[in-house]
């Protein structure tokens, strides 16, 4: 694939946008102001764009987010809490069912200090967290901190301002699966002998005519479609409850149900609303599908990329830190704004403009969970597009179904939890799991090149250490950069401590060495058992030593005179190492897996590249080539040109002269599902050879 193109992949994979020009309708500026006898006032001025608002450090409790003004620094001692000035507004909120009380156009914050030795400068480090928003929507909280250098009278040094708005980082933008190849440029293999580097379609494999129909009746394909559009929606409902979203929920249900004096229309505008919020999640997952059209194993390289695994992984830790409070991950300023202007329009064009706005002001907690889900669909399924249409389907369902059922019962608003601290635990905890998701790129990536650095216990022990941090923040004994000093603790923080807890020695038992897998739970997720501490992976896995050629086993099978297994899979297969780990380690299933056939396990992700007389092209048709460049193309070429499939795991049983004996099954399954599809064939074998 060009370079180009695989850049043009990972911004429509990830889906990050990322870019510090973030809506921001409020801008500061501090000034330090001398008041006499070694006094200073800190002030730090706000002024907001018309319709903008932030919220009175007096706002109610469980009614809004409070702003919170703190000064510090060197040689800084300060004086009385901190005063507000400008003109409040203090306003009934149906949402909140209580009083707001905020200000709009400017507002001030002041707060006095003095220097604790006035013969020498000091430093101002002001820091103020609140939140923006207008009738519509809300923004995430904010932190902003800014500096100041002052001077007692008679000194030379001058005072030095800088103004800490919103970073300028910059970021790189660039504008910028295959079941059955249509056109090859190889020759037909009439019989299963040798290897020609450029023959990959064996004339005697017939898979839809095997030889008996035994043992598959029972197996399908695994992929439960379900799963995903339930992990969607799972992740939606989790969205909804980080500060970016949360806040929004009332504020928007009120300007349907109380802004328009036709109640009717304005809970079908609501209705409207959450229809258009799921389409624009359901569109998302559009371009997935057209690449997929033009260029079909495309999804499959980019799950089997070593590189792009590890930037995966850099991404995802990104992604922790931001949940983590230390910066803000946002779309760009420019479509916000272009978005906003767009509601003016009214009617149903104004409604879509209205929930793509809070779909892309809310980037900052949704980015992070999103990729989360495109990350997961990308894990060796052979139906990534529709699986990505099915997650951000359930993601904006559970949208939709929020907006739309609470504003049919505004009532219920008032059952809904008050905004406040808890809102950020939820993003610090997201921000553990999304630490630990990191980590399982940065492993495909190490057994895709074959390094076998991260081993399976050093994997254990790190997930360990995420689980103990985990568990120490909802105790409260560590804190994030939004976190209060002094949390409380509630009952559901102290449950999900001690679900860590659990966890925490759940994972220990993995360190333990044993004959028999352990942590089923995580299969797929560790490392295969044999890139351990305690095993070689030259060792093989479970006492055998599959062949990783074709043509290899087929020989090895004439001498024996058993069937050769074929296991189509991937060193970043997680359902494949399910499978060798809790179906293939059964004690009714391993002895035929030893004894009764040759194991050719063909890695479809091996980035090996072949010796130059054995890479080959094939045209793939519509003008698209196929290298044959690494081990791993091979093998995935000969799957879709032989089985007409390209899924891992995938498990054909064939005789030494290259005929099928039963129908092949794919995916995952159930130990007594797969007992009989090998049963079959052996027997089959057995009898008639």
């Amino acid at each position: 694939m060009k370079f180009k193109n695989w850049f043009l992949l990972i911004l429509l994979f990830l889906a990050t946008g990322i870019n510090a020009q973030i809506k921001n309708p409020v801008k500061f500026k501090l000034t330090v102001n001398e008041l006499g006898d070694n006094q200073y006032e800190a002030v730090l001025n706000a002024t907001m764009e018309s319709g903008w608002h932030i919220y009175s450090k007096d706002i109610p409790e469980d009614t809004g987010i409070p702003t919170e003004y703190k000064v510090s620094g060197k040689n800084i001692e300060l004086i009385g809490k901190f005063t507000e000035t400008g003109k409040k507004h203090e306003e009934f909120s149906e949402a909140f069912g209580g009083k707001i009380i905020f200000y709009s156009n400017s507002a001030g914050f002041k707060q006095k200090f003095k220097l604790k030795d006035g013969t020498k400068p000091g430093d101002v480090v002001a820091e103020i967290t609140y939140q923006t928003c207008d009738d519509r929507v809300c923004l995430a909280p904010n932190t902003l901190e800014f500096t100041q250098k002052i001077t007692p009278k008679g000194a030379t040094a001058e005072a030095i301002t800088e103004k800490a708005e919103t970073p300028k980082d910059s970021v790189k933008t660039v504008e910028t699966a295959v079941e059955n190849p249509v056109k090859t440029e190889t020759a037909v293999v009439a019989g299963v002998s040798k290897l020609d580097p450029k023959q990959l379609k064996i004339e005697s494999i017939d898979f839809q005519k095997p030889l008996t129909d035994c043992g598959t009746a029972a197996v399908k394909d695994s992929e439960n479609y379900w799963t995903y559009l339930f992990l969607g929606f799972i992740g939606g409902l989790i969205a909804l409850l980080t500060p970016c979203v949360f806040p929004m929920i009332p504020l928007t249900v009120s300007f349907f149900t109380k802004g328009n004096k036709n109640k009717a229309k304005g809970k079908r505008d609501a209705l409207i609303y959450g229809f258009f919020i799921l389409l624009i999640f359901v569109l998302l997952s559009v371009p997935f599908h057209l690449i997929d059209g033009i260029a079909g194993n495309v999804f499959n390289e980019i799950s089997t990329s070593i590189w792009l695994n590890i930037v995966f992984f850099i991404v995802f830790i990104f992604f922790a830190g931001s949940f983590f409070g230390y910066y803000d991950i946002s779309l760009p300023s420019s479509i916000a704004n272009k978005s906003s202007k767009a509601e003016e329009a009214g009617g149903i064009i104004g409604i879509f403009f209205m929930a793509l706005t809070l779909v892309i002001v809310s980037f900052s907690c949704t980015g992070p969970i999103l990729g989360s889900l495109l990350g997961g669909s990308l894990s060796g399924s052979s139906h990534i597009p529709t699986l990505l249409t099915l997650a951000l389907t359930g993601f904006g369902l559970a949208w939709a179904i929020i907006f739309g059922l609470l504003a049919l019962f505004p009532q219920a608003l008032q059952s809904l939890p008050k905004s406040g601290g808890w809102m950020n635990t939820v993003k610090v905890v997201l921000g553990f799991i999304e630490l630990a998701l990191a980590l399982k790129f940065l492993s495909k990536a190490d057994l895709v090149s074959k390094t076998f650095l991260l081993k399976r216990e050093l994997f254990i022990v790190i997930w360990i250490v995420i689980g103990i941090g985990l568990t120490l923040y909802l105790f409260g004994l560590i804190r994030f950069p939004h976190d209060d000093k002094k949390p409380k603790i509630s009952i559901a923080r102290k449950v999900l401590g001690v679900l860590g807890i659990g966890f925490v020695v759940y994972m220990i038992q993995g360190l333990m060495p044993s004959e028999r897998p352990k942590l089923q739970l995580l299969s797929g997720i560790l490392p295969p058992l044999n890139v351990s501490y305690f095993h070689d992976e030259k060792d093989g896995i479970l006492g055998m030593h599959p062949e990783h050629d074709f043509f290899k086993a087929i020989e090895l099978a004439k001498k024996e005179d058993k069937p050769v297994l074929i296991d189509f899979t991937g060193y970043g297969c997680e359902n494949c190492r399910k499978m060798e780990e809790f179906v293939w380690s059964e004690p009714d299933i391993l002895p035929i897996l030893q004894n009764d056939i040759v194991l050719a396990s063909l890695y479809v992700d091996d980035k090996e590249e072949l010796p130059e007389d054995q890479k080959t092209k094939i045209d793939l048709g519509e003008g698209q080539v196929k290298k044959v460049k690494t081990i791993g193309d091979r093998w995935s070429l000969f799957q879709q040109v032989n089985f007409n499939n390209n899924s891992q795991p995938h498990y054909v049983l064939i005789t030494p002269d290259g005929k099928v004996i039963n129908s092949p099954v794919s995916g995952y399954m159930p130990k007594e599902d797969f007992k009989k599809f090998l049963e079959c064939g052996v027997n089959y074998y057995k009898k008639n050879k």
